[in-house]
């Protein structure tokens, strides 16, 4: 065991998919077989390469463990997964004579294959980012099963880096895990912590030998109260589990990390009586530990997130600096820190030379979180004085946010001031299911996809060649009308009931509003990773927002013209506008909530006028943006179902209003799901097999539903009788009157050849439930 000093300013973590996407390129040149394992194995390490000089560039040490070691190939999660062996038996083929698991291996898990759907994905505690959700029984064979880690970080010290890896810890692994199929019904996962903790020690030993002087254990599940764990259980876990782990001999020094939300003065005693070296809290989300805590803490160093890692506004550097100062009063050895990993924002506003530049001077994305960190650091070695230039420019840059044009728009806050009761509600359910009824004519177990087609490289070509001003606009709208026929005439040839644009004018379903609404502005390097290969861009919301004018309403117009069937309108609802964007922190998200909803209850009257009779507003981010302490739950759930109301309550009896839901444990929020007020809501249940069917009985759940029945976060083609065997778990429980088919989620980033064998399945598997309901009734 080591005896270094923890670095005076640290991260805990940092964007691994490369300031240009390098590593998404890799991958999906590997998965498409148009390079070699050697070739993505190179690019993977040019990417931490990369990342490691930027940081000490930036200026935090390069042997002092300030820089943390905290890149995956596809998931933090799966990478801890692999390194204790906790991989499911119905994947026992991927395994070597020494229970390993290889590259290609490591990607069957994570994106499936052609008898096996992956392992199931999930959101990150309160993020957008979707973890791979581990799979452990009662007979899991935990043991070292995998060298990565250790591997990069002896890497680091061949190109002259002391880093601090960082691994998922052991008592949040089992609580973020689920059981594996066949485990007991009184079976936790966390009943295996006793097995694991060993095989964590061993891991920590060969670290060590790769020369690690500390390790980062993420332990964000000591804060969250939404993983169906009691506290008491949580706390009595953790002490045993880092008893044991302090214990041990030839490890490095134990940094525990927590995030998202509060700590609390019990969860944080009970780490510092277990011998760790220092702890990580959240700041931003939560409060210091108390004065009688940090006493008690002894010597154990407080690693104090002070700068938000979760959003990108440049914040106050003074106030960050004056809780470092009052914990170092109350006699706290002290360490400037993020408050979550840098994962969640980009790289680096210099990327961004077409924002404004006064908006650009109230931002700080990773690159400069990190100096800010840094600036901090040298506070606490200096003092005060040697970074006031640094505290004062932050300051000021706060100001003239405040009092900036358009961040208060008085004709936006005026609507929102006149709100009343009934612009919340529509008339009663059972009558607008008998209007829409007698309006659609739509069969039993009605067909559809859930909004998006794939996104081609032609599309996106032709958007480039848009943006660049290679084609005028003309040519751009006749090339997407184009493609819009195309789309509307294949969802004909496979006999899908209800028909969808494809959204080829969409470069992201959030973005794309962002750019049409007042108070936003979008980025162009802005990438941050949602899952695997996959990243968004993240819009800024600076300012009051409003719709100038109509957008949507042309393409779903001209879409309509071209079919008989019923075209849906494709909105995204305001909850997950806010959760997929940077919001402004300057007051309460469910004010600014009320100004995106108004902004689409607009465009929905329009979509309406239009003739469009179904309307989608999606809010895949409702159960993402749940506090993860329950006392802030009921505020959090009132305002974000009230927004949706509130930008639907608008529409006529007869439309039939849809919303979707992405991963999430539905079962926390099925009454703000009801509360919604939807005709008919879709959701993701192929991955985890129907499971939300329980959830919806349990519930008497009575609004239409359709709980999807192909994962398309996977490039597999589920067979027509894979589809039958969902159908018939989903009827066991819901009423067929109110049942859809419908895929898990859009279709933007599949193929059109698997998108095409998928559908004509799904359609098949309708037809045959269809025609055993006949049977049966």
């Amino acid at each position: 065991m080591t005896t270094t000093t923890f670095p005076t300013g640290t991260i805990l973590g940092y964007p691994r998919i490369g300031r240009r996407r390098e590593l998404k390129q890799a991958l999906e040149s590997y998965w498409r077989g148009a390079s070699e394992r050697a070739a993505f194995e190179e690019a993977a390490a040019g990417v931490r390469r990369a990342t490691r000089e930027r940081l000490a560039a930036l200026g935090l040490g390069r042997d002092d463990s300030s820089i943390p070691e905290s890149s995956a190939h596809y998931d933090q999660v799966l990478d801890t997964a692999l390194a204790v062996g906790a991989v499911p038996a119905r994947f026992a083929d991927v395994l070597d004579a020494d229970g390993r698991v290889d590259l290609d291996g490591e990607f069957t898990l994570a994106r499936g294959d052609a008898e096996r759907a992956p392992l199931e994905m999930t959101k990150w505690f309160d993020t957008n980012y979707h973890y791979l959700v581990p799979e452990i029984g009662p007979e899991t064979a935990f043991h070292v099963a995998d060298s990565r880690i250790a591997a990069r970080v002896a890497e680091a010290r061949a190109e002259g880096f002391t880093t601090r890896p960082v691994l998922v810890g052991p008592v949040t692994l089992l609580l973020l895990s689920k059981a594996e199929d066949g485990a007991p019904a009184e079976f936790s996962p966390l009943d295996r912590l006793a097995d694991l903790v060993p095989v964590y020690v061993e891991v920590l030993r060969e670290l060590r030998e790769a020369g690690a002087e500390w390790v980062q254990l993420d332990e964000s599940g000591l804060v969250s109260e939404t993983l169906g764990v009691d506290a008491d259980t949580v706390l009595e876990a953790t002490r045993a589990a880092y008893a044991q782990l302090h214990s041990a001999t030839d490890r490095p020094e134990l940094f525990v990390a927590t995030a998202y939300a509060d700590l609390g003065d019990e969860a944080f005693r009970t780490l510092a009586d277990s011998g760790v070296a220092a702890i990580g809290v959240d700041l931003v989300r939560g409060s210091a530990p108390s004065a009688e805590a940090v006493a008690a803490a002894g010597d154990v160093t407080i690693a104090a997130g002070v700068i938000d890692g979760h959003n990108i506004w440049r914040g106050d550097l003074a106030a960050a600096f004056a809780t470092l100062e009052e914990l170092r009063a109350q006699g706290a050895t002290v360490a400037a820190s993020t408050s979550t990993s840098l994962q969640h924002v980009p790289h680096d506003v210099a990327d961004e030379p077409q924002l404004d530049a006064r908006l650009a001077s109230w931002l700080a994305f990773a690159d400069q979180k990190v100096g800010q960190i840094v600036t901090l650091a040298r506070g606490l070695t200096e003092g005060r004085d040697a970074i006031a230039a640094e505290l004062d420019a932050a300051t000021a840059a706060a100001e003239d946010r405040a009092g900036a044009p358009g961040v208060r728009d008085e004709k936006v806050r005026a609507r929102t001031a006149a709100l009343g009761e009934k612009d919340f509600s529509r008339e009663d359910a059972e009558v607008r299911e008998a209007a829409q009824q007698t309006a659609l004519g739509l069969p039993v177990l009605p067909t559809t996809t859930i909004g998006s087609f794939p996104q081609t490289r032609e599309i996106r070509v032709e958007r480039q060649r848009f943006a660049k001003g290679e084609i005028d606009r003309e040519t751009y709208d006749g090339f997407l009308r184009e493609e819009i026929a195309r789309v509307v005439a294949l969802q004909e040839e496979l006999g899908l009931d209800v028909i969808v644009h494809g959204e080829p004018e969409r470069n992201d379903m959030v973005q794309y509003f962002a750019e049409n609404f007042d108070g936003f502005d979008v980025t162009v390097n802005g990438w941050v990773q949602s899952y695997g290969s996959r990243c968004t861009r993240p819009s800024i919301l600076w300012g009051d927002v409003s719709r100038p004018e109509a957008f949507t309403v042309p393409w779903s117009s001209y879409a309509q013209s071209l079919t008989s069937k019923p075209v849906k309108g494709m909105l995204t609802g305001p909850v997950t506008i806010l959760a997929w964007s940077f919001v402004r922190d300057d007051q309460p998200l469910g004010e600014t909530a009320n100004q995106v909803a108004l902004a689409l209850r607009d465009e929905i009257e329009d979509l309406e006028t239009a003739g469009i009779g179904i309307i989608q507003v999606d809010e895949p981010a409702l159960r993402e943006l749940l506090p993860l302490k329950q006392a802030d739950q009921a505020d959090y759930l009132d305002w974000s179902v009230a927004s949706f109301r509130l930008a639907t309550s608008g529409a006529a009896e007869r439309t039939q209003i849809h919303t979707h839901l992405c991963y999430s444990e539905f079962g926390q929020i099925i009454d703000a799901i009801d509360g919604l007020d939807a005709d008919v809501t879709s959701i993701e249940a192929a991955r985890s097999r129907m499971e939300v069917v329980e959830d919806l009985e349990k519930h008497h759940y009575a609004r239409g539903i359709g709980p999807g029945v192909y994962d398309i976060h996977s490039p597999r083609v589920p067979s027509t009788e894979e589809i039958e065997q969902l159908l018939e778990t989903a009827l066991e429980g819901i009423d067929s009157r109110l049942l859809w088919v419908n895929p898990d989620c859009g279709l933007k980033t599949r193929g059109y050849e698997e998108t095409e064998a998928s559908l004509r399945n799904l359609v098949e598997a309708a037809k045959t439930a269809r025609e055993q309901l006949a049977q049966n009734a």
